[in-house]
C-alpha cells in the first residue's frame, strides 16, 4: 500500500489544531490543579526570569504596560510556529510530530517545576495536554488519507499476463521492490507507479478540514472552560462585594488649584484603569480575600500572621501618594497618582518587635516575586501602607487585591509589592530581593523629576501664544520650583499647582509666545530640600533614569 505526499500546507494544519487542542486541555486542567501550572504561562514566567536586565528595560521601554502580552504572544507564535512544523513531519512519519510534542512538554514540565510552591500535581496541565496533542495529531494525520481505489493496469507495461515483472518498479515500490510498504519516494503518485497488491492511499481534504474544524471545537470549548474555572469569576464577586470601612485617618479634601485641567495634561488622579503597571506576573494572582494570610516573621521578638478581617478591623490611613516605576524612561509615563487605604506598616511592625539589627523588609508576592525595603523609610512617619484600597473602591486585581505594599519616595521594585502574603525581617547583608542580583540597586530612592506632556513631542504647534506644560515629582521631599527654557535660552518659572502634600506630584504650566520655526523645550525641577535636577543623563539601571527632558516642536 502507497501513500501519495499530503501537502505542507495540510501537515501544517494538523500540527497547529493539535497543538491547540493540547494548550487548551492544559489549560483545562490547569484551572483545577492551579492557574500558574499552565505550561504557556509557566515558560513565559522562566522567560522573564531568565532575562537579563538590558532586555527587561528594552521590553519595558518598547512596549510599556504591553510587555506581557507581546511576551505571551511571542510565546504562542512560536508554538504554532513549531506545531505547524511538527505536523509537516508527522505526515511523513507520525513518531516524528510525537517526538517534537513530547521534547516541548519537557521544556513545560520544567518551567512548570521552576515555579514558586510547585509541586508534583503542576506537571499534570502539560502531560495531559501531551497526551491529548499527540492523540489528535495522530488522528488528524489518519483522516488526511483515504483509500483510493487501484488503477486499471495497463498490459502495455505489465506484459501479456497483466503481471509487473519483479524488479521492474523503483526500490521501495511495495514488497517487489524490496522496500516496506509506504516507503516510496516523496512526490509517488497513484497514476506515477500502479501496484498490484490493492488500493493505495490518497489525500483527503475533505476528511482533514472535517476533523480539523472538530479539532477547533474542542480547543475553543477547552479553553473557555478553563478560564471560566479558573476562579477569575469568584474572585471578582468576593471583590465586587466587599465594602471597605471608612478610613480612621482620612486625606483631606484636595485643595483648590490642584489640578490645571488643560486638555492634554496629565490629571492630578490617576483613574484605577489609566494608572500604569509593571510586575512580573503573566498571570494575574486570584486571591480569595478570605483565604488571604499575611506572616510578618524573621528579625522580630513576635511573628504575626494577619488575616483580611483582620486588617480591616485595623484603624485605616487615607493617603495620596504618586508612584513611579524605576523603569521610567525621562518623560516617560510610568508614573501616576492615588489616594489609597490602608493600615499604616509602621504600626504592625512596632507590634511584632522588630529587633535593633534588621535594616530590611522582604516581602514576597503571592507569585513569588520579591521585594527588599528599606526598615528605616517605613519607620520614619511616612504613609507607608499596607494598601486595600485605591480611588475609593477596593484594589484593582491588576493593582495587588486584595492587599498590596504602598511607600512614598521609594521606586516600586524596592516598596509596591502587589498580592503580597510575607514580610521577613532581616539585613540587606543576608537576603536578596528579586532584582538585586540582576543589576539593580538594592534601595531605590526616587530621583527628582519633571515632564513635558503639552505640547507633545514633535507636534506642530499655531504661531502665538501656547501653554506649555506637565508634571514633576520628588516624593516625600516635594516639588519647590519647576523651570523651562526654549532654544537654551533663560530658564523661565512655571506656574506650579497645589499639592496636598509631598507625597504627589504636581502641575505645572509656563505661557509661552510661540515663533515660527523648529524650537527645543526643555525642564527641570528643584525640590522642596534645594535640590535641582540634573542635567547628567542616566539609563534606568541601576537605579533609575536622570537628565531633563526635551522634546522639539514645529511652530508654523
Amino acid at each position: 500500500m502507497r501513500r501519495n505526499v499530503v501537502p505542507a500546507w495540510a501537515g501544517a494544519l494538523a500540527g497547529l489544531v493539535a497543538g491547540a487542542v493540547a494548550l487548551g486541555v492544559a489549560q483545562l486542567v490547569a484551572a483545577v490543579v492551579r492557574p500558574e501550572a499552565f505550561p504557556v504561562v509557566a515558560v513565559g514566567d522562566a522567560v522573564v526570569d531568565l532575562s537579563p536586565a538590558p532586555v527587561k528595560d528594552w521590553a519595558i521601554a518598547t512596549f510599556g504596560e504591553n510587555d506581557k502580552t507581546v511576551l505571551v504572544a511571542g510565546v504562542l507564535v512560536l508554538l504554532a510556529a513549531a506545531a505547524a512544523g511538527l505536523g509537516v513531519l508527522a505526515t511523513r512519519r507520525i513518531g516524528y510530530g510525537q517526538a517534537g510534542l513530547a521534547a516541548f512538554a519537557v521544556v513545560g514540565v520544567w518551567a512548570v517545576l521552576t515555579r514558586p510552591d510547585a509541586g508534583p500535581a503542576d506537571v499534570l496541565p502539560t502531560v495531559a495536554g501531551l497526551g491529548v496533542g499527540i492523540w489528535a495529531l495522530g488522528l488528524l494525520v489518519r483522516r488526511a488519507y483515504t483509500m483510493a481505489p487501484a488503477p486499471a493496469r495497463d498490459p502495455a507495461r505489465s506484459g501479456a499476463t497483466g503481471i509487473r515483472s519483479a524488479g521492474s518498479g523503483p526500490a521501495g515500490d511495495g514488497p517487489e521492490g524490496g522496500g516496506p510498504a509506504g516507503d516510496g519516494p516523496a512526490g509517488d503518485g497513484p497514476s506515477e507507479w500502479p501496484t498490484v497488491h490493492g488500493p493505495e492511499m490518497a489525500f483527503d481534504r475533505r476528511r482533514l478540514l472535517v476533523g480539523a474544524a472538530g479539532g477547533v471545537v474542542v480547543a475553543g470549548a477547552s479553553t473557555f472552560l478553563g478560564r471560566a474555572w479558573s476562579g477569575s469569576e469568584a474572585i471578582d464577586a468576593a471583590r465586587g462585594g466587599l465594602v471597605l470601612p471608612k478610613a480612621a485617618t482620612p486625606a483631606a479634601p484636595l485643595p483648590q488649584g490642584v489640578d490645571f485641567r488643560l486638555n492634554g495634561l496629565t490629571p492630578f488622579v490617576t483613574k484605577n484603569r489609566d494608572f500604569y503597571r509593571v510586575d512580573t506576573a503573566l498571570i494575574l494572582p486570584r486571591i480569595d480575600p478570605k483565604e488571604w494570610r499575611l506572616r510578618i516573621h524573621g528579625m522580630v521578638d513576635r511573628p504575626i500572621e494577619l488575616t483580611y478581617a483582620d486588617l480591616l478591623k485595623r484603624p485605616l490611613t487615607e493617603a495620596d501618594v504618586t508612584l513611579t516605576c524605576v523603569s521610567n524612561e525621562v518623560g516617560g509615563d510610568l508614573a501616576g497618582n492615588a489616594r489609597w487605604l490602608g493600615v499604616p506598616l509602621a504600626a504592625i511592625l512596632r507590634e511584632a518587635g522588630v529587633q535593633s539589627a534588621a535594616d530590611m523588609l522582604l516581602s514576597t508576592s503571592d507569585d513569588g516575586w520579591t521585594c527588599g525595603t528599606p526598615v528605616d523609610v517605613v519607620m520614619d512617619g511616612r504613609n507607608a501602607l499596607l494598601a486595600v484600597g485605591m480611588n475609593g473602591e477596593p484594589l484593582p486585581l491588576t493593582h495587588g487585591f486584595p492587599v498590596r505594599q504602598v511607600v512614598p519616595g521609594l521606586y516600586g521594585y524596592v516598596s509596591a509589592t502587589k498580592w503580597v502574603v510575607d514580610i521577613k525581617v532581616t539585613r540587606f547583608d543576608r537576603d536578596e530581593a528579586y532584582w538585586t542580583p540582576r543589576g539593580w540597586a538594592a534601595k531605590g530612592p526616587i530621583k527628582t523629576q519633571s515632564r513635558i506632556d503639552l505640547p507633545r513631542d514633535r507636534a506642530k504647534v499655531a504661531a502665538g501664544r501656547t501653554t506649555i506644560a506637565g508634571v514633576a515629582w520628588a516624593q516625600h521631599t516635594g516639588v519647590d520650583a519647576v523651570e523651562v527654557r526654549v532654544d537654551g535660552g533663560a530658564w523661565q518659572q512655571a506656574r506650579l499647582a497645589q499639592a496636598p502634600t509631598a507625597d504627589t506630584w504636581r502641575q505645572w504650566a509656563l505661557d509661552w509666545q510661540a515663533t515660527p520655526g523648529e524650537h527645543t523645550i526643555q525642564v527641570r525641577a528643584t525640590d522642596a530640600a534645594g535640590r535641582t535636577q540634573t542635567e547628567q543623563k542616566a539609563p534606568v539601571a541601576p537605579d533609575g533614569a536622570s537628565g531633563w527632558h526635551t522634546i522639539s516642536v514645529r511652530v508654523g
